[in-house]
């Protein structure tokens, strides 16, 4: 359901932006933008940083009594990043998307009979990515076209270390997909998307920390998979 409202919530602005340029009825703007082989852009986003959080079974757990795990109080984060779009043909581009994205996910351990820990682990994320996307182009309404994307993201998180409390692996492959509309205006054309990325790897790495004050921790996670959910604003 926490995801459910953030996405109903975009998903009514991105609409209620579509349907106001559609009302407009100016000549289109930049009528041969999209006959480019190739263009550049940059863009900002605002991403919400999950896990997908598999315990331990009961009796694989260490001494410390049976515990469970989930992601709490989903924090905002920034991406920032450049655009490089290749032309294939009139409803299909290739772009590459290298960028930057920060994050923070605060991991709530709760104990068999619902004691919660005082404060949630933070495990903060600072990753370089670079996307591959295949973008899936509507058919143009004057200055609005919708769009679909898909894609892999591979990225690498420059911000681990056994402060966390847990060790997690810093690399792993995301595969993405996207919606979204683009907006021609006078000078450039702004997009918005809403996009939805999925990690392919378990990050966490069983051996731990190594400090013994983090056995609470690594005794309870069996598996740790990351999801990222992202609204992205380009300028190109």
């Amino acid at each position: 359901m926490k995801y459910a409202a953030s996405f109903l919530l975009f998903l009514l602005l991105g609409i209620n932006g579509l349907q106001a340029q559609t009302l407009k009825r100016n000549s289109p703007n930049l009528p041969g933008f999209d006959n480019q082989a190739l263009n550049f852009g940059f863009l900002i986003g605002f991403n919400t940083m999950d896990y997908k959080v598999v315990s331990k079974a009961p009796g694989l757990q260490g001494p410390g009594g049976v515990r469970y795990a989930d992601v709490v109080n989903l924090s905002p984060g920034i991406n920032i990043g450049m655009v490089s779009s290749f032309r294939i043909n009139k409803y299909l581009n290739f772009r590459v998307l290298p960028g930057i994205s920060f994050g923070q996910r605060d991991l709530l351990f709760i104990s068999d009979d619902g004691v919660e820990d005082e404060l949630p682990l933070e495990i903060k994320s600072t990753y370089i990515e670079m996307p591959f996307v295949l973008k899936f182009n509507g058919a143009r309404m004057t200055n609005v076209k919708p769009f679909l994307t898909a894609g892999i993201n591979p990225r690498f998180d420059l911000a681990k270390s056994k402060k966390d409390g847990l060790m997690i692996r810093p690399f792993d492959v995301y595969w993405e997909l996207g919606a979204g509309f683009d907006s021609y205006l006078s000078y450039f054309r702004f997009s918005t998307e809403l996009k939805m990325s999925f990690g392919m790897m378990n990050v966490l790495n069983p051996k731990g920390t190594g400090e013994p004050e983090d056995i609470m921790y690594s005794d309870v996670l069996d598996r740790l998979t990351s999801r990222i959910f992202v609204l992205t604003f380009f300028f190109e």
